[in-house]
């Protein structure tokens, strides 16, 4: 039996077909992008500072150790109020309530110019994250309002894209940004972090305006599109055995959240200890310029597209999850012994090339996993535990790499380490799909 089954269309006949095919494409029209924008946004904004990190570590003489530690600090403040964002988005809806985020985490991005201690450093970075915290797990929860469950591992990965996608303009944009120095008297890392932290601003206006918190608001579809909708996600949450709408605090202890949390907070170790120290290890491992640097990046990005929108379509078909996150896991190990081992170009390139493609891989098949055994509130509480003892590895990814630097004079010693826990993710992987399969 698969882990995912996947749900059959409520009648055969031609026009109701028709009808929910017009009903998802208007959806996914409308909203998937939008949303893959603000993801990306946010992710530019919560990693941008492993580009500033080229100019500012030397300008505010950051020691490796301050600079993860201030790194990491987002993801503690973004962990803690992580349920209790969801929860609000719930009560309150996912237009104002994402808004509400949008706008915060902007002008704090933003505002990441003006830092010149470590402490002030520690403390922009802790009230980022808690004013992003809920942002993930909420556009999650949202999507699983709009879109039925056999199709949402392929409608993850149609928004997550923007996470590698946001590499490539990131990438791009970074190095430019950083050749600004001394412009109006502010340095290439200040205008990095002012230009990208005001896209976050606007958006929040965008979608205080735009986005229907449910199909039934949605004046862009027709009333048989609508009820197509409602119809298809009611036989959902039928399917999953739970009512709509409860079981906030079974799901926080449910122990599936569990086990999906712990797993990925195994991979997003590794990720977000490679991701804050990628530029740093790009350049040492080439001789390249911030510039140059920065466009190896985006070609990660778009390898990392084509491996998220591949594995998420796939697993769609096949409705399958654990499989198709067993073996990103056992790649991304690999990859980090590899680049442990030697800072070739020949070998080191490839193998950070397959920690960002590997990683995205996982992000449709996953949050897919959550939602085939999570429905309405539980779903916004579930879904935000698993993400909250996921985004823990944030914290401590990037603090081991920094210490791990200065404790060894070099990366590899922290780059080998960290095939460890994503050995232990397929592991825990592997139980997760013996009990429930």
């Amino acid at each position: 039996m698969s882990a995912v089954e996947p749900v059959p269309p409520l009648t055969t006949d031609t026009a109701d077909a028709r009808i929910g095919a017009s009903a998802l494409r208007k959806a996914g029209v409308r909203l998937i992008p939008l949303i893959a924008i603000a993801y990306g946004v946010a992710y530019t904004d919560r990693v941008n500072i492993s580009f500033a990190a080229l100019q500012m570590n030397r300008d505010l003489h950051f020691s490796a150790s301050s600079y993860g530690l201030g790194a990491g600090l987002f993801f503690l403040s973004y962990a803690a109020c992580e349920v209790p964002s969801n929860l609000l988005l719930y009560r309150f809806g996912a237009r104002r309530w994402i808004a509400r985020i949008m706008i915060t985490w902007g002008l704090l991005a933003m505002a990441m110019m003006f830092v010149k201690t470590p402490l002030e450093f520690y403390a922009v970075r802790f009230l980022l994250g808690m004013a992003e915290a809920g942002f993930f797990p909420g556009v999650v929860y949202y999507l699983s309002q709009w879109f039925p469950a056999n199709v949402r591992a392929r409608t993850v990965s149609r928004f997550y894209v923007a996470l590698p996608l946001s590499s490539v303009f990131m990438g791009g944009l970074a190095g430019a940004l950083l050749n600004l120095q001394g412009r109006m008297g502010l340095a290439g890392w200040q205008w990095l972090f002012l230009a990208e932290g005001f896209p976050a601003v606007i958006l929040s206006v965008i979608f205080l305006f735009y986005l229907p918190n449910t199909p039934a608001e949605a004046s862009w579809l027709t009333a048989e599109e609508r009820d197509w909708l409602v119809e298809q996600l009611r036989a959902d949450n039928s399917a999953i055995g739970e009512r709509h709408g409860e079981g906030a605090w079974r799901a926080i202890l449910n122990p599936r959240v569990w086990q999906l949390g712990m797993f990925l907070l195994c991979i997003y170790i590794g990720f977000y200890a490679f991701s804050f120290s990628a530029p740093v290890l790009i350049q040492q491992a080439t001789g390249l310029s911030n510039t140059n640097v920065g466009f190896a990046i985006a070609v990660m990005g778009i390898l990392g597209a084509l491996g998220l929108v591949l594995n998420g379509q796939h697993s769609d078909r096949a409705g399958e999850r654990y499989w198709h996150l067993i073996a990103p896991c056992v790649l991304i190990a690999a990859a980090f012994i590899v680049g442990g081992l030697t800072v070739a170009p020949a070998f080191a390139l490839p193998a950070y090339a397959i920690i960002f493609v590997a990683f995205n891989a996982t992000a449709g098949p996953s949050w897919a996993l959550a939602s085939g055994f999570l429905t309405g509130r539980s779903a916004a509480a579930g879904i935000a535990t698993a993400n909250t003892i996921a985004i823990v590895g944030g914290f401590v990814g990037p603090y081991w790499m920094g210490r791990a630097k200065d404790l060894t004079g070099n990366y590899q010693a922290g780059m080998l380490t960290l095939a460890v826990p994503a050995f232990a993710g397929a592991a825990i992987l592997l139980a997760m799909r013996k009990r429930h399969t």
